[in-house]
Parts: C-alpha cells; structure tokens; sequence
C-alpha cells in the first residue's frame, strides 16, 4: 500500500465541507423548487465522480498477479459500478416530482357537482385465491361503503369458495369464479373483464380496503384522455416483518413508503409512474386498444400492462393519497413470497418486446423500467458482508494501493453525499441502517430468484402472498437465521485471528483498522438480520385502531358508566373509565354504545384502574358491518415523522433490550380446502345487486350516542344477540 500523508485539515476538508453541503445547508434549499433539485443533483454526482476515478485508476488498474487476484478486484468494482448506477437513476428520477391532491380536489367538486346518472360506471374487482374469511371481510364490506353512485362490487374467487359465494350474496357483491386457474390473478381479471361492461374497473387485492371516497378522488383524472391507469399508494394498518420483529413500529416507517412516498411520486413527474396491482382504476377503452385484457407474458402482470399502454400513448398518473389500506406481509414467509414475484416479473420484462428494452420508448422511460434496483439489490448487500470475510481468511484483497487516509479522503465523502442527498430527496423516509437490514435480508432471497430468473425467464409458478392465519404460521425463517449467524460467526473469529500477529491473513496491518470497522457494522447489520429471522409474537388476530372518543357502557347488574375510547379493534377495545369501577371483574358481561356503530355485546378481559380491556362478541352482522366501515374506510394512520439518527438509536437500544424467544420452527396454517368443498370447476356468474342495508346511513344515525339505553337493537340485561342477519362461517 502506498502511503498517503495529508494535514488532518486537508484530509478532513473534503468530509467536513460534504456533511456542511449536504446535512446543513441544503435542507434550507425549497425541494420543491427545480434549481434546488437540481443543484443537489450536481454536488452529490460531482463527489461521486471524484470518488469513481481515484477507486478506477488508483485501486484497480494498477491491479496486478494471479486471475483470481486481479478478477476479483474487478468484480467488485463491477458490483459497485452496478450499485451507482442503480443510485443514478434514482436521482434522476428525484429531479421532478409531484403531488396531484389538489387536482384531486378539483376532480372531486366537479363529479359531486354532476348528477348521479352522469358519472361513468366503475366495476371494482377484488381477485381471491384463499384468503381467509378474516382479511376478505374487511374488503368486501369496505368495497360496498364506496360513495360513489354507479359501481358494482364482484369478488373474482379463483378459489371456488361456497362460503365466499353465501357472503358476496348476503352482502350484494356480485361473484364469479371460471372453469381453470390459467394465468393467475392477471387470468382471473380477464375473465371477469368477459362478464362485465363497466366504463373503469377498480382492482383491490383481497387484503386492501378501499376508502370511501376512493372513486370520487380517482375517476376524475381520467377526463384527461391521454390517462390509461389512475395508481395511488399502497398503505397498510399493520406492521410489516421489520417493524414487529425489531419492536420498531412507533419509529420506523414501513417497508414499502420510501417507494410509495418518494420515488412514485418522482415517477409520475416524467409519466413513468406504473400499476401496482392495487388499489388502481383503468380505462376500459384504453385496455380495448391492447386486446381489451391484461398482458399474460409477465408474472407482474401490472408493470407489463403500464408498459404496453404507455406505447398506445396511455400514461399512468399517481396520486399521492392513501385510499385504501391493507395487509403489509405478515411474516418473513409471506414477505419473499412477494418480493421475489415482483423480482422475477420484472426480470421477466426484459425478455419481452413490450419491456424496457423493446421498441417504442424513450431513454427514461427505459431507465425508469429496466430493473437495475432488483438486479443490483442481492449482489451490493452480500457483496458488503462477504468482501471483508473473504479478506480476512483468505488475504484475497478487494483493492490495492488503499490506505486509511485515502478511504477518510474519498470513500467517506461519496458515502455521506450519497445519504445526505437521498435524505433531502426524501425526508423521514431514508434509514441508511434499516436500509441495509431490510437488502441484506431480502438478499438471501432475492439473489437467487434473479439469477435463476436470467437464466430461465419462463416456468415459474404464481405465488399469492399468504395472509391471515396462513401468513402467520411460521415463526423461524430458518433459511435466513441460520447463514445470518454463520457469516457473522466467520466475521467475529476473523476478527480475533487477525489481531494476533502468528494467525494473521492479512499482509497489511495499515488495512486492519478499516477491515475491524467495516466488520463491525456488517455484525450489527447481520445481529439484526437474525433477530428480524425470528417472528415476534401476535398476541392480538386484529390490529388495534388507535382513536379517543366517547363510549356508553351498561353492566349487566343495570350499572350505567361512561368513558372514553383508546384503541378498538374488530375483537375488542381498550376503555379509559371517567371513574374507577371495582365491579369490572375478568369475565363480567357488558354492553357497548360505539358511536357510528351501536350496540355491541363485550366481556371485560383485564381491568387496571380505570382502564378495561373489553372482547367483542360480534358475530357477522350489521354492527360488524358498521365497525369494519368504521375502523377500516376511514384511513387511521400514523403520521411518520421519523428521521434517521432517532431510528438508528432505536435499533441499536433494542441489541440491548430485545428478549427473543428461541427459534421454534412451527409448521402447518390455515387448513387446505378439499375439492369437495370446492364449488364446480366452472364459469359462474351472481351478478350484483342492491344492498338491504343502507351502511351510511345507519352509521350516521348511530354516530350520536343515545341518552337512554332503550333505543332498538338494546337487548335488555340478558344480553342477547346483537342486531342484524348473522352468516354461518366456514368451518376451519
């Protein structure tokens, strides 16, 4: 190694001046302003420049000795060249952005303004395959509080559920199944296209809940004529596997907002915006011009369609607005199911004439489309935990000529740029060390679907990501924990060979401070990897809305009390009493007023003070009905005001105060269906029709709470069953 002598205050200038640039002066620059962006743009790709040519000139091309040697330098510079350029796309796509709310707003006042017969027909699909009674539920009840006046709800149950069909019946959604499961969830939707004459259609994943003005914030956008797809985020009620296995969800926002809050956004504003699936409306006369059906050649379905209508002129424009909230993954299971889909579709991409590469697109959208972010994902995060490894058992360098000076000099102000930029770009959603957990975990994955994808494009079977009971089956992802703790294992003894002189691999003891460093970060990266392996515990089927409003309670003795809600959820709520009550023992029956809803039977569960834990007991019924509209159309979601140095607190306090059960491999879920119980293999059609019951309107005469305990639906001090038609459940 050559030696780089250089003052401390030169040697820290470059360093010094970036964290300036970047972390206190440009966080007064407007972001919303081009030549801020813009500006932003050129200081980070300028110190990446000088980065690149002292790492190309300096630490590769001199490289020389055996072609293991010299190729596996090069090899790694090409992972990190892959890295930058992935990175420089995604600047790219910083420089514009937008936020369509307001247009939203104009959209809306214009079709509220319009009479009902003069609003364009939407059919909503909600494909199924076998999710539970639990998660569909939820959506089906939610699809039908839509307010808007002309739709037509149809459940697509590609699983020929009877249960499912008596509920859609019950409830007015239309049902239809087919005779094969050809082509997944992008044949199902097609076949349903076959069967229906709707101007739009809507697609809600069985896990996705539609707000109630989902429509009437959507369907004005397409009075432009060059919009094919109307896209808005996906959002979720629940935690994802990170959250809940770090015991980060007060502080670190979900997976999948960075995508959705920043970068689809910054998408839309050069009309590279893309369907996700969910949680979209089409125009079916856009759609007639491409077959008048979803393209088949492509597991992700979705960015194919995006791709062959933006060819037809047909833009997707993205809306920034949560409308309808669902499923994060339940489990790590449940996670890879999904991510490695949506990696293999998009390699898929590349080998069809309608992908990024075939003819008819300009170069962004080309970038914008050609999957560099899954190609470069796996290989950078295994690349930054194996590198120093392999060095320290083996000698095998990454490099040459680096010394400490010259990684303070270069290395460190391309890094700080880097994360200072992308922090700017997209504030309270970058997380450099939740980031590099979420890759490293995801590579395990991820890696080998790529590669086997590109080796073999086609013959891969449709996973549905599980969800419910299903999802949450597993809590040992031992396929990850185990290399986890191996590559930190071979980290932690490298480490101790190499401090003692007679076992030491490495030939440059200059190199063993930036190697101890580096191997320090990559085991607390991979601690957390294998404590995110570990599924936590979940104690609760619901997840708890969090809300503060009034509630009216009797007892069964005829006590009259009155309190506050806290937290409520479909199987219970949290109570705050206005006064302590000593007779609320485990087990005592109850009965609740909760506004918008009614009156619902409950037990009390626990009591602390002033504070009762209540369990609902609502079977399927109006005031089910009335609650899930309530809890699940109006979008309670947590603000994220998250930064980085608070998460990255977060996550090392919790090395220190985690308690994680030990790995428990548990097999089996939710119980497979028999053909038997299994409708006919064949096209059916229930078409929709006219609920009986007015859910709006009972919500709003529910919404103020009675001043007597007398009104209908009240049971009397036998506490028999709530109000309204109950459905038998399909046996589990």
């Amino acid at each position: 190694m050559q030696a780089m002598t250089l003052p401390l205050s030169q040697l820290f200038a470059p360093m010094l001046g970036i964290f300036a640039a970047m972390y206190l002066l440009a966080p007064t620059f407007p972001v919303a302003r081009l030549w801020a962006r813009v500006a932003v743009f050129i200081a980070v790709w300028l110190v990446v420049a000088r980065y690149l040519e002292w790492r190309i000139f300096t630490t590769v091309l001199p490289a020389s000795g055996t072609w293991y040697q010299v190729g596996w330098i090069w090899f790694c510079l090409f992972v990190e060249l892959l890295t930058f350029t992935d990175q420089f796309i995604l600047y790219l796509t910083f420089l514009r952005r937008t936020d369509r709310r307001n247009e939203a707003d104009q959209h809306e006042r214009r079709l509220r303004g319009q009479p009902d017969d003069a609003l364009p027909s939407v059919d909503v699909f909600i494909p199924t395959y076998d999710e539970p009674l639990e998660v569909l539920e939820k959506t089906v009840t939610g699809a039908l509080c839509l307010d808007y006046p002309n739709f037509q709800v149809w459940v697509l149950d590609d699983g020929r559920r009877p249960w499912l069909k008596e509920l859609c019946e019950h409830k007015g959604a239309g049902y239809l199944t087919r005779a094969d499961h050809a082509n997944a969830k992008a044949g199902n939707i097609n076949h349903a296209l076959t069967k229906t004459n709707g101007e739009f259609f809507a697609i809600f994943d069985a896990d996705f809940v539609p707000q109630h003005n989902f429509l009437m914030r959507t369907i004005g956008f397409f009075a432009d004529p060059k919009i094919g797809i109307v896209q808005t985020p996906h959002t979720f009620y629940n935690e994802d596997p990170m959250q809940a296995n770090l015991g980060l969800h007060r502080g670190l926002p979900d997976e999948q907002r960075f995508f959705f809050d920043s970068i689809m956004p910054a998408r839309d504003g050069w009309d590279g915006a893309f369907c996700c699936g969910s949680n979209s409306v089409t125009r079916r006369a856009a759609l007639r011009v491409v077959g008048d059906a979803l393209p088949t050649q492509s597991i992700t379905e979705d960015i194919l369609l995006t791709l062959v209508l933006l060819r037809k002129g047909y833009i997707t424009r993205y809306l920034h607005e949560p409308l309808a909230i669902g499923l994060a993954p339940e489990s790590l299971g449940a996670f890879f199911v999904q991510r490695q889909r949506w990696a293999r579709g998009a390699i898929q991409t590349l080998y069809l004439a309608a992908g990024p590469l075939g003819p008819g697109l300009g170069l962004m959208h080309r970038l914008l489309f050609f999957p560099t972010h899954w190609l470069s994902l796996g290989l950078r995060a295994l690349m930054v935990v194996v590198v120093p490894i392999v060095f320290m058992w083996t000698g095998l360098a990454p490099v040459v000529d680096v010394t400490p000076e010259s990684v303070f000099y270069y290395l460190f102000p391309a890094i700080l740029a880097l994360n200072g930029g992308i922090s700017w770009f997209a504030p309270h959603m970058h997380f450099p060390l939740a980031a590099q957990v979420s890759a490293t975990i995801q590579s395990f994955k991820i890696l080998p679907t790529v590669l086997g994808t590109l080796v073999k494009p086609k013959g891969h079977a449709f996973r549905v990501t599980p969800k419910g009971a299903a999802a949450r089956c597993a809590s040992y992802a031992a396929e990850i924990f185990w290399p986890s703790a191996t590559l930190m294992a071979l980290t932690v003894v490298g480490l101790v060979v190499n401090t003692i002189p007679e076992w030491r691999v490495i030939d440059h003891p200059a190199a063993l401070p930036m190697v101890a460093f580096w191997s320090v970060v990559n085991i607390v990266v991979l601690f957390f990897v294998c404590m995110t392996s570990l599924q936590a515990r979940m104690p609760r089927t619901e997840e708890r809305v969090v809300i503060d409003e009034p509630i009216l309670i009797r007892t069964e003795t005829g006590e009259r009390l009155s309190g506050r809600v806290k937290d409520v959820s479909l199987s219970g709520a949290g109570i705050l009493l206005d006064c302590g009550v000593n007779s609320l023992c485990r087990g005592a029956l109850l009965h609740v007023h909760v506004a918008q809803v009614g009156w619902i039977d409950a037990t009390v569960m626990q009591q602390r003070g002033q504070l009762v834990g209540v369990q609902f007991n609502l079977p399927p019924s109006i005031e089910r009905d009335l609650l899930i509209r309530k809890l699940f159309t109006g979008a309670f979601l947590r603000k994220n005001n998250a930064v980085a140095y608070s998460v990255n607190r977060a996550m090392l306090k919790n090395i220190w105060l985690m308690h994680t059960p030990l790995p428990i491999l548990i097999t089996g879920g939710a119980k497979p269906v028999s053909p038997a119980e299994r409708l006919p293999a064949e096209s059916l059609v229930i078409r929709p029709r006219p609920p009986t019951d007015d859910l709006v309107h009972l919500a709003g005469v529910r919404s103020v709470h009675p001043t007597t305990f007398t009104e209908p639906g009240f049971t009397g001090p036998r506490f028999g069953r709530v109000a309204g038609t109950v459905l038998s459940r399909p046996s589990s």
